[in-house]
């Protein structure tokens, strides 16, 4: 299709002839891939939003705790309360390959925090060095846990964000200095902050984490465990080692083998997968959405073109009574439709840029954080290409109309 300075100026003068219905046609356009590219930013964006708040939290996790039993099994009642032990950690992880990591875990709850005259309510965690492999945290000060501490028992641990900065002056460095939790002192080591917002047994910002071995002792609670936390190796699901996971430790504890309340086994493997599969039918719905505004803007071109071509019946006719060529109406009436449909439409892109440039703006002075709401270049690159497929589908028909036009019928019309 060949382009020129004197279609430029026909193309100008043919769409400014009627500049309000020009403008209304252009704004279907226009509204329609201002949606579309809204709304694929919007969702990136929001999706992007959605997946910080897992930030550092193992997706193929599975986490384990004790209920009261629904069976009667061996001479045990029903509706008994049991405990899980270090014993069963050690039995999973020898009789269960596909886990990577396993780990016990203790809490203490309502604690009272005090560092010189300042007080705190906080959660006391006892942990194992390889539990930040499921829920990992940020280091501000310090170090984290370390297998020296667990096997020495050391009375050290690492303190919250939020219980830092209740108890320390904003200046003072904690490292070295105690901190008496219920009544018991122990040497901050550390300060550190949570990725996300998904936490297991409270809050990291609002705990102090102490070895695993050190509150055993410390709070007395012999070989019992709240929670088992483990991941699984890359290519196992949680799901497809559940079974095995549950008989090993319903044995050793005298409950029935088909007793689905007495252990509670939360998959956040099969969370994550039901979010992305979320994720995916909103980004379909997004498509559909955006696609079909585009297309209702991209019909409304043709109905106008076509209501042009009749209106330029007698213009056309002549043409072709002095020689024009039926390609050479075809190529005018295509090109008023792609330059029309084409304008509006980087009009559309370049809004809808703006005014995610403005949400990520907004965004980030209301949450310190920067989501990728634009669209990919790629994107863009591959929209502009869609306008001037529309742009030629919407004057197919206005275009092969006037093709038709015999000079003899544009004579009798006028």
């Amino acid at each position: 299709m060949r382009f020129d300075r004197d279609i430029f100026e026909e193309i100008l003068i043919t769409i400014t002839r009627n500049k309000t219905r020009s403008f209304l046609t252009a704004f279907g356009v226009f509204w329609g891939i201002f949606m579309l590219i809204a709304l694929i930013g919007g969702g990136q964006g929001m999706q992007a939003m959605m997946q910080s708040q897992f930030d550092g939290f193992a997706t193929n996790s599975g986490f384990l705790w004790p209920q009261r039993t629904g069976e009667a099994y061996k001479g045990f009642r029903k509706g008994r309360w049991w405990s899980m032990d270090v014993d069963d950690v050690e039995r999973i992880r020898k009789g269960v390959e596909e886990l990577e990591v396993i780990t016990p875990t203790l809490t203490r709850w309502n604690a009272n925090g005090v560092y010189q005259d300042k007080k705190t309510t906080m959660i006391i965690k006892g942990l194992y060095p390889a539990y930040n492999k499921i829920e990992e945290v940020r280091l501000l000060k310090g170090r984290t846990l370390n297998d020296v501490d667990i096997k020495e028992g050391r009375r050290v641990c690492v303190v919250g964000k939020r219980v830092y900065e209740t108890l320390f002056d904003k200046d003072d460095d904690p490292i070295g200095k105690y901190v008496k939790a219920d009544g018991v002192y122990y040497q901050v080591v550390g300060v550190v902050e949570s990725n996300g917002n998904i936490n297991i047994q409270g809050n990291n910002d609002e705990s102090i984490i102490i070895p695993f071995t050190t509150m055993q002792r410390t709070y007395n609670t012999g070989k019992n465990v709240e929670l088992i936390c483990f991941t699984v190796k890359p290519g196992v699901k949680v799901s497809d080692i559940q079974p095995k996971i549950e008989a090993i430790i319903k044995e050793p504890h005298f409950i029935a083998p088909n007793d689905k309340q007495a252990l509670m086994l939360l998959n956040t493997e099969a969370m994550f997968s039901m979010m992305d599969n979320l994720f995916n039918g909103i980004n379909i719905l997004i498509w559909m959405v955006g696609l079909g505004t585009l297309l209702a803007g991209a019909i409304g071109v043709s109905n106008i073109m076509m209501v042009t071509v009749k209106e330029r019946t007698t213009e056309i006719g002549i043409r072709r009574a002095i020689g024009a060529r039926p390609q050479d109406i075809l190529q005018q009436i295509l090109s008023e439709s792609i330059v029309l449909t084409t304008v509006a439409g980087m009009a559309g892109i370049s809004f809808g840029v703006m005014v995610l440039q403005g949400m990520e703006v907004a965004i980030f002075s209301a949450q310190g954080k920067i989501f990728p709401f634009q669209v990919s270049f790629w994107m863009a690159i591959g929209t502009c290409a869609l306008l001037v497929l529309l742009g030629m589908l919407a004057g197919l028909a206005p275009a092969y109309r006037a093709m038709a036009i015999r000079p003899i019928e544009a004579i009798r019309d006028e």
